[in-house]
């Protein structure tokens, strides 16, 4: 009993021991105290962030206020087979997590055994005056055994460190997935509704011109025009044409991939055409250090960094005795049933067993090389993560900042090409103008309506890029103004 005491009080001792290897700790990164450049044209699009980890991630495409987008992205989530492979590899590794932490606990087993036997009676015997005789017996043994390898170096617990971490970048791993996904979507879906603002646009255009080659026609047939200005406006007619129809092909590509980043196979898919939203929300950017907190990707480099480097430990241990508590057993023995729990039928055992590596040709060695070696690109791979992470979200400010200031110049450009036309349309009706003239003043005001279009579909696929590299969803989302939308364009 004292031994078994003695024993107990060493396990106990063991298992609080500081476990063996380095203890984690995040390695520092220099962060720039502030982005590069810092938007001037339109500064009421920014927001300062204030990012907690520990708070759900919101639904950051609802910042845009369109319903067909939300119904697209909540299928997406809910069907999308990518997304369910990354949540089924999660429950994988939470799994794993579990079962290695167990073997911080002992593992108890019961068995029974029932057996009747019979000797022979010719059996061969120590003593050739002895005669043998032929024995019937019954033997009844139930058992409980215990196995338990003492973690007095802490190897268990850096397996269970280890394997929880492995789980928690599982889990930032399938956030990341989730951001990649509902981003790739958001894009496809803003990149379609531009095509269809283009394509309704570059049908006008189209009209226009068809209106003007008439008009060249009728002067060519008249003799006021001619071959090289009838040739030229049927070129610029008939590659206006083969625009739109490169528009609708662009647009059933976004619709078909549309389709699978949901779920749903692309000839049962469709997606009647809609309309860019005329504002965008307001994105709190916040410090760079903060995307720490934020992009799952730099998360999930940092929980693999602390797996590795609680694999330190683990190969580490390897260079010292491994120490078992088994076969530790409890039971009874008996020929007669009814006596299987007396005291006398009482069978018991505790031992422990010492294992140490004598010589194994260096491989103890080179796994411990092999996990220091593991953590140093691990380490690299998260600041690589940082640095891209970095880099991404102030190239979507440039980007945003850029395509705001040429938006403006833009939205200049087609007020005067909208004020041209109004004259032009008077002095149509006083006969000051000709057909051909306003024609052609019509068709450049929805020229500079296209590119309009295209750049506003430009910065709602920057402020995607912008979501994308800053994490996703926070709290302080701000939602577009609907008394501040702008009226639709009128042709």
């Amino acid at each position: 009993m004292k031994s078994s005491l003695a024993l107990s009080v060493l396990v106990i001792a063991c298992v609080g021991c500081s476990p063996i290897g380095p203890d984690y700790a995040r390695p520092v990164v220099d962060f720039p105290e502030n982005w590069k450049t810092l938007p001037s044209a339109n500064p009421t699009l920014w927001k300062t962030a204030t990012p907690a980890d520990d708070v759900p991630k919101e639904k950051w495409w609802k910042a845009f206020g369109d319903p067909t987008l939300d119904q697209l992205v909540e299928t997406s989530l809910s069907n999308n087979n990518t997304l369910q492979a990354s949540l089924a590899r999660l429950d994988q590794a939470i799994a794993q997590s579990e079962a290695r932490g167990a073997a911080l606990l002992p593992t108890v087993s019961l068995g029974a055994t029932g057996a009747r036997t019979e000797t022979s009676a010719n059996r061969p015997g120590t003593n050739y005056s002895t005669v043998s005789q032929s024995t019937t017996q019954n033997n009844f043994r139930p058992v409980a055994v215990m196995t338990y390898e003492i973690d007095w170096l802490g190897k268990v617990r850096r397996e269970v460190e280890a394997s929880r971490s492995t789980a928690e970048q599982a889990a930032a791993d399938t956030e990341n997935v989730k951001l990649l996904l509902t981003a790739q979507l958001a894009n496809s879906y803003f990149l379609l509704r531009q095509y269809d603002e283009e394509i309704r646009v570059l049908t006008g255009i189209v009209q226009i011109q068809d209106k003007l080659l008439g008009l060249i026609k009728k002067r060519y047939d008249m003799g006021a025009a001619g071959r090289t200005e009838l040739s030229q406006q049927t070129a610029l007619t008939q590659s206006s044409g083969a625009q739109l129809e490169l528009l609708r092909s662009l647009r059933n590509v976004q619709e078909n991939l549309l389709a699978t980043l949901t779920g749903t196979p692309a000839s049962a898919f469709s997606l009647p055409p809609g309309k860019l939203p005329t504002q965008l929300p307001a994105f709190p950017v916040g410090l760079p250090s903060t995307l720490l907190e934020r992009r799952p990707d730099v998360s999930a480099a940092e929980r693999a960094m602390a797996a590795a480097n609680a694999q330190i430990g683990v190969a580490k241990a390897a260079y010292f005795p491994t120490l078992t508590l088994a076969p530790a057993f409890i039971g009874g023995e008996s020929s007669i049933l009814s006596s299987i729990f007396n005291a006398p039928s009482l069978i018991w055992s505790i031992g422990l067993t010492a294992t140490q590596t004598l010589f194994d040709g260096g491989r103890i060695s080179a796994n411990y090389r092999f996990a220091q070696a593991g953590y140093r690109v691990t380490l690299a791979n998260y600041r690589q993560s940082v640095m891209v992470a970095i880099q991404e979200t102030q190239d979507a400010m440039s980007t945003l900042q850029q395509l705001d200031r040429a938006r403006s110049m833009q939205d200049a450009a087609v007020s005067n090409l909208n004020r041209a036309y109004q004259i032009s349309s008077i002095r149509y009706r006083e006969g000051l103008d000709t057909a051909q003239t306003l024609a052609l003043i019509q068709q450049n005001q929805l020229t500079a309506q296209r590119i309009k279009w295209q750049m506003h579909g430009g910065q709602f696929i920057a402020s995607v890029a912008l979501v994308k590299a800053l994490g996703g969803g926070w709290q302080g989302f701000a939602k577009p103004d609907p008394s501040q939308t702008e009226p639709a364009e009128k042709n």
